[in-house]
Protein backbone atom coordinates (compact mmCIF):
# COMPACT_ATOMS: atom_id res chain seq x y z
CA UNK A 1 0.00 0.00 0.00
CA UNK A 2 2.73 2.16 0.89
CA UNK A 3 4.90 1.85 -2.09
CA UNK A 4 2.04 2.42 -4.18
CA UNK A 5 1.46 6.00 -2.44
CA UNK A 6 5.17 6.69 -3.19
CA UNK A 7 4.82 5.68 -6.85
CA UNK A 8 2.05 7.44 -7.20
CA UNK A 9 2.90 10.61 -5.45
CA UNK A 10 6.47 10.66 -7.64
CA UNK A 11 4.37 9.75 -10.78
CA UNK A 12 2.02 12.75 -10.02
CA UNK A 13 5.21 14.85 -9.32
CA UNK A 14 6.84 14.03 -12.75
CA UNK A 15 3.85 14.75 -14.69
CA UNK A 16 3.54 18.23 -12.86
CA UNK A 17 7.29 19.18 -15.23
CA UNK A 18 6.71 20.70 -17.90
CA UNK A 19 7.87 19.16 -20.93
CA UNK A 20 11.66 20.98 -22.14
CA UNK A 21 11.66 22.00 -26.01
CA UNK A 22 13.47 19.33 -27.54
CA UNK A 23 17.19 20.63 -28.63
CA UNK A 24 17.41 21.87 -32.42
CA UNK A 25 20.26 20.54 -34.88
CA UNK A 26 23.26 23.58 -35.14
CA UNK A 27 22.54 25.16 -38.09
CA UNK A 28 24.79 24.30 -41.25
CA UNK A 29 26.53 27.48 -42.38
CA UNK A 30 28.55 27.88 -45.47
CA UNK A 31 30.02 30.65 -48.49
CA UNK A 32 26.70 32.62 -49.45
CA UNK A 33 24.88 32.32 -46.55
CA UNK A 34 23.89 35.98 -44.97
CA UNK A 35 22.50 37.41 -42.14
CA UNK A 36 21.98 37.27 -37.95
CA UNK A 37 23.61 33.25 -37.56
CA UNK A 38 26.34 34.34 -39.88
CA UNK A 39 27.11 37.96 -37.69
CA UNK A 40 27.10 35.66 -34.86
CA UNK A 41 29.77 33.30 -36.62
CA UNK A 42 31.85 36.21 -37.44
CA UNK A 43 31.91 37.38 -33.75
CA UNK A 44 32.63 33.93 -32.32
CA UNK A 45 35.46 33.83 -35.08
CA UNK A 46 36.52 36.82 -33.66
CA UNK A 47 35.95 35.84 -29.99
CA UNK A 48 38.68 32.82 -30.84
CA UNK A 49 41.19 35.31 -32.20
CA UNK A 50 40.32 35.59 -36.03
CA UNK A 51 40.19 38.61 -38.01
CA UNK A 52 36.60 39.33 -39.83
CA UNK A 53 34.91 41.82 -40.88
CA UNK A 54 31.14 41.34 -39.06
CA UNK A 55 29.25 42.00 -42.45
CA UNK A 56 26.46 39.36 -42.37
CA UNK A 57 27.64 37.67 -44.98
CA UNK A 58 29.89 34.33 -45.33
CA UNK A 59 32.10 35.83 -48.17
CA UNK A 60 35.40 34.75 -48.98
CA UNK A 61 37.51 35.82 -45.71
CA UNK A 62 34.48 34.38 -43.35
CA UNK A 63 35.53 31.08 -44.64
CA UNK A 64 39.37 31.44 -44.74
CA UNK A 65 38.81 32.11 -41.18
CA UNK A 66 36.68 29.08 -40.75
CA UNK A 67 39.03 27.11 -42.17
CA UNK A 68 41.43 28.37 -40.62
CA UNK A 69 39.93 28.37 -36.59
CA UNK A 70 38.83 24.29 -37.82
CA UNK A 71 42.71 23.48 -38.31
CA UNK A 72 43.95 24.72 -35.08
CA UNK A 73 41.02 22.92 -33.84
CA UNK A 74 41.94 19.21 -35.93
CA UNK A 75 38.35 19.24 -37.21
CA UNK A 76 37.89 18.44 -40.78
CA UNK A 77 39.31 22.46 -42.42
CA UNK A 78 36.13 22.34 -45.37
CA UNK A 79 35.29 26.47 -44.34
CA UNK A 80 31.40 24.85 -43.52
CA UNK A 81 30.15 25.70 -39.89
CA UNK A 82 27.82 22.53 -38.86
CA UNK A 83 27.83 21.11 -35.20
CA UNK A 84 31.80 19.89 -34.45
CA UNK A 85 32.81 23.83 -35.59
CA UNK A 86 29.94 25.24 -33.67
CA UNK A 87 30.48 23.04 -31.05
CA UNK A 88 33.80 24.52 -30.19
CA UNK A 89 33.25 28.20 -31.40
CA UNK A 90 30.65 28.75 -28.68
CA UNK A 91 31.61 30.04 -25.73
CA UNK A 92 29.63 30.68 -22.16
CA UNK A 93 28.76 34.16 -21.35
CA UNK A 94 26.61 35.50 -18.49
CA UNK A 95 25.88 39.07 -17.12
CA UNK A 96 29.38 41.14 -17.16
CA UNK A 97 31.14 38.70 -18.91
CA UNK A 98 34.69 40.53 -20.63
CA UNK A 99 34.19 38.35 -23.57
CA UNK A 100 32.56 41.34 -25.81
CA UNK A 101 32.40 39.37 -28.95
CA UNK A 102 30.63 36.79 -28.00
CA UNK A 103 28.28 38.81 -26.34
CA UNK A 104 27.84 40.61 -29.72
CA UNK A 105 27.18 37.16 -31.20
CA UNK A 106 24.40 36.39 -28.55
CA UNK A 107 22.88 40.11 -29.09
CA UNK A 108 22.23 39.62 -32.68
CA UNK A 109 20.70 36.47 -32.06
CA UNK A 110 18.79 38.04 -29.01
CA UNK A 111 17.32 40.55 -31.67
CA UNK A 112 16.97 37.85 -34.64
CA UNK A 113 14.53 36.68 -32.42
CA UNK A 114 12.58 39.59 -31.31
CA UNK A 115 14.52 41.40 -28.43
CA UNK A 116 14.70 45.07 -28.74
CA UNK A 117 18.57 45.34 -27.54
CA UNK A 118 21.97 47.34 -28.54
CA UNK A 119 25.10 44.40 -29.93
CA UNK A 120 27.30 46.43 -28.07
CA UNK A 121 29.16 43.56 -26.42
CA UNK A 122 27.73 44.48 -22.64
CA UNK A 123 25.86 42.06 -21.08
CA UNK A 124 24.22 44.59 -18.95
CA UNK A 125 20.81 44.27 -17.60
CA UNK A 126 18.99 44.53 -20.99
CA UNK A 127 20.42 41.74 -22.33
CA UNK A 128 20.18 39.99 -18.95
CA UNK A 129 16.01 40.28 -19.34
CA UNK A 130 15.86 39.22 -22.89
CA UNK A 131 18.35 36.03 -22.08
CA UNK A 132 15.38 35.46 -19.10
CA UNK A 133 12.58 35.77 -21.52
CA UNK A 134 14.18 33.79 -24.15
CA UNK A 135 14.88 30.90 -22.16
CA UNK A 136 11.52 30.88 -19.92
CA UNK A 137 9.84 30.71 -23.45
CA UNK A 138 12.18 27.77 -24.42
CA UNK A 139 12.26 26.30 -20.89
CA UNK A 140 15.94 26.00 -20.84
CA UNK A 141 17.54 26.07 -17.34
CA UNK A 142 20.61 27.65 -16.17
CA UNK A 143 19.33 31.04 -14.93
CA UNK A 144 21.04 34.21 -17.04
CA UNK A 145 24.06 31.69 -18.39
CA UNK A 146 23.98 31.09 -22.19
CA UNK A 147 26.12 28.01 -22.77
CA UNK A 148 26.09 25.34 -25.64
CA UNK A 149 22.22 24.12 -25.46
CA UNK A 150 20.78 27.52 -25.17
CA UNK A 151 23.11 28.83 -28.18
CA UNK A 152 21.80 25.91 -30.05
CA UNK A 153 18.36 26.84 -29.59
CA UNK A 154 19.35 30.27 -30.09
CA UNK A 155 21.08 30.07 -33.38
CA UNK A 156 18.95 27.00 -35.14
CA UNK A 157 15.07 27.92 -33.84
CA UNK A 158 13.06 30.04 -36.43
CA UNK A 159 13.38 33.85 -35.77
CA UNK A 160 9.80 35.02 -34.06
CA UNK A 161 7.30 37.16 -36.22
CA UNK A 162 8.33 40.48 -34.55
CA UNK A 163 9.07 43.86 -35.45
CA UNK A 164 12.77 43.04 -34.70
CA UNK A 165 13.23 39.42 -36.64
CA UNK A 166 15.48 38.67 -39.72
CA UNK A 167 14.34 40.73 -42.83
CA UNK A 168 15.86 42.20 -46.03
CA UNK A 169 15.21 44.42 -48.93
CA UNK A 170 13.79 42.70 -51.56
CA UNK A 171 16.32 44.23 -54.30
CA UNK A 172 19.26 46.50 -54.65
CA UNK A 173 17.81 49.81 -53.21
CA UNK A 174 18.97 51.72 -56.26
CA UNK A 175 17.04 49.17 -58.76
CA UNK A 176 14.05 51.14 -57.81
CA UNK A 177 13.49 52.62 -61.29
CA UNK A 178 10.38 54.72 -59.84
CA UNK A 179 12.18 55.79 -56.83
CA UNK A 180 11.30 55.55 -53.07
CA UNK A 181 7.69 56.65 -53.52
CA UNK A 182 6.65 53.98 -56.13
CA UNK A 183 7.42 51.07 -52.88
CA UNK A 184 3.89 52.96 -51.72
CA UNK A 185 1.81 52.57 -54.91
CA UNK A 186 -1.11 50.37 -54.36
CA UNK A 187 -1.45 47.75 -56.98
CA UNK A 188 -3.76 47.82 -59.71
CA UNK A 189 -6.67 44.92 -58.50
CA UNK A 190 -5.56 43.41 -55.12
CA UNK A 191 -3.20 43.23 -52.31
CA UNK A 192 0.64 43.03 -53.65
CA UNK A 193 3.36 45.77 -54.95
CA UNK A 194 4.64 46.10 -58.95
CA UNK A 195 7.87 47.28 -59.02
CA UNK A 196 9.42 48.82 -62.05
CA UNK A 197 13.03 47.19 -62.11
CA UNK A 198 15.27 45.94 -64.94
CA UNK A 199 15.58 42.43 -66.34
CA UNK A 200 18.29 40.78 -64.42
CA UNK A 201 18.07 42.75 -61.76
CA UNK A 202 18.82 40.76 -58.17
CA UNK A 203 15.69 39.86 -56.31
CA UNK A 204 16.20 38.73 -52.58
CA UNK A 205 14.66 36.66 -50.08
CA UNK A 206 12.80 39.01 -47.77
CA UNK A 207 13.24 36.30 -44.90
CA UNK A 208 14.14 32.79 -43.73
CA UNK A 209 12.04 30.01 -45.22
CA UNK A 210 11.65 27.60 -47.61
CA UNK A 211 11.88 28.48 -51.35
CA UNK A 212 9.00 26.37 -53.54
CA UNK A 213 8.90 27.20 -57.20
CA UNK A 214 5.88 27.97 -58.79
CA UNK A 215 4.37 29.76 -61.82
CA UNK A 216 5.49 29.69 -65.62
CA UNK A 217 6.11 31.00 -68.90
CA UNK A 218 2.56 30.74 -70.06
CA UNK A 219 1.29 31.16 -66.94
CA UNK A 220 0.12 34.59 -65.40
CA UNK A 221 3.21 34.94 -63.00
CA UNK A 222 5.59 33.91 -65.30
CA UNK A 223 8.33 32.06 -63.76
CA UNK A 224 8.03 32.65 -59.85
CA UNK A 225 9.68 31.74 -56.66
CA UNK A 226 7.82 31.76 -53.39
CA UNK A 227 8.70 31.47 -49.87
CA UNK A 228 7.31 29.66 -47.35
CA UNK A 229 8.54 31.86 -44.10
CA UNK A 230 9.43 30.70 -40.84
CA UNK A 231 7.29 33.65 -39.64
CA UNK A 232 4.23 31.67 -41.24
CA UNK A 233 4.08 33.85 -43.89
CA UNK A 234 4.20 33.28 -47.85
CA UNK A 235 5.93 35.94 -49.69
CA UNK A 236 5.89 35.53 -53.63
CA UNK A 237 7.35 36.42 -56.28
CA UNK A 238 6.55 36.87 -59.96
CA UNK A 239 7.64 37.76 -63.56
CA UNK A 240 11.38 36.37 -63.17
CA UNK A 241 13.74 35.98 -65.69
CA UNK A 242 15.89 33.00 -63.86
CA UNK A 243 15.68 31.50 -60.78
CA UNK A 244 18.72 31.24 -58.04
CA UNK A 245 17.68 27.94 -56.01
CA UNK A 246 16.17 24.75 -56.37
CA UNK A 247 12.17 23.68 -55.19
CA UNK A 248 12.69 23.21 -51.44
CA UNK A 249 15.87 24.85 -51.38
CA UNK A 250 16.57 26.35 -47.11
CA UNK A 251 16.78 30.33 -47.68
CA UNK A 252 17.99 33.29 -45.24
CA UNK A 253 16.94 37.34 -45.17
CA UNK A 254 19.18 38.69 -48.51
CA UNK A 255 20.16 35.38 -50.17
CA UNK A 256 20.48 35.50 -53.57
CA UNK A 257 16.95 34.37 -54.81
CA UNK A 258 16.49 34.96 -58.57
CA UNK A 259 16.74 37.58 -61.19
CA UNK A 260 13.68 39.86 -62.42
CA UNK A 261 12.17 39.15 -65.70
CA UNK A 262 9.55 39.94 -67.72
CA UNK A 263 7.60 36.43 -68.13
CA UNK A 264 4.09 35.72 -68.22
CA UNK A 265 1.27 38.24 -68.42
CA UNK A 266 3.67 41.25 -67.71
CA UNK A 267 3.20 44.39 -69.98
CA UNK A 268 7.12 45.74 -68.71
CA UNK A 269 9.90 44.82 -67.00
CA UNK A 270 9.15 44.68 -63.07
CA UNK A 271 8.86 42.12 -59.57
CA UNK A 272 5.76 41.33 -58.80
CA UNK A 273 5.52 40.90 -54.77
CA UNK A 274 2.81 39.77 -52.88
CA UNK A 275 2.52 38.51 -49.10
CA UNK A 276 -0.07 35.81 -48.14
CA UNK A 277 -1.01 35.49 -44.91
CA UNK A 278 -3.34 32.15 -44.24
CA UNK A 279 -4.02 32.29 -47.78
CA UNK A 280 -5.33 35.91 -48.08
CA UNK A 281 -3.22 38.61 -49.90
CA UNK A 282 -2.03 41.68 -47.76
CA UNK A 283 -0.52 44.54 -48.35
CA UNK A 284 3.42 44.24 -48.76
CA UNK A 285 3.58 48.28 -48.79
CA UNK A 286 4.34 49.19 -45.14
CA UNK A 287 6.66 46.63 -44.96
CA UNK A 288 8.81 47.12 -48.03
CA UNK A 289 9.11 51.15 -47.17
CA UNK A 290 10.76 50.34 -43.67
CA UNK A 291 12.59 47.56 -44.94
CA UNK A 292 13.86 50.67 -48.20
CA UNK A 293 14.30 52.86 -45.17
CA UNK A 294 16.37 50.38 -43.20
CA UNK A 295 13.67 50.47 -40.29
CA UNK A 296 12.40 47.76 -37.92
CA UNK A 297 9.86 46.46 -40.25
CA UNK A 298 6.03 45.90 -39.19
CA UNK A 299 5.39 42.55 -38.03
CA UNK A 300 3.78 40.81 -41.73
CA UNK A 301 1.06 39.29 -39.07
CA UNK A 302 -0.31 43.00 -38.79
CA UNK A 303 -0.56 44.13 -42.67
CA UNK A 304 -3.77 45.32 -43.51
CA UNK A 305 -5.38 43.35 -46.23
CA UNK A 306 -7.08 46.56 -48.33
CA UNK A 307 -6.31 49.98 -48.71
CA UNK A 308 -2.48 49.42 -49.91
CA UNK A 309 -0.99 53.12 -49.34
CA UNK A 310 1.09 54.93 -46.65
Amino acid sequence: MITTLIASLLLGLMSAVPARAAVPDWPLLQQGATGNNVASLQFLLRQQGRSVTANAEFDAQTRSAVTSYQQSQGLVADGIVGPATWSRLVVAVSPGSAQASAVRALQFQLRKHGHDIAADGIFGERTSTAVQDYKAQHQLTGGTTVGPTTWQHLLDSPPDSSPLGTYAFIIPRTAVFDGRESLLWPHHDYPASDIAVETGTPAYAITSGTARLNGGLDESCGLGVAIDGDDGIVYQYCHLDSRSVSDGTRVTAGQLLAHTGNTGDSTGPHLHFGIFRQGTSVCPQQLLIALYDGLAPPSPWSLPASGCTS
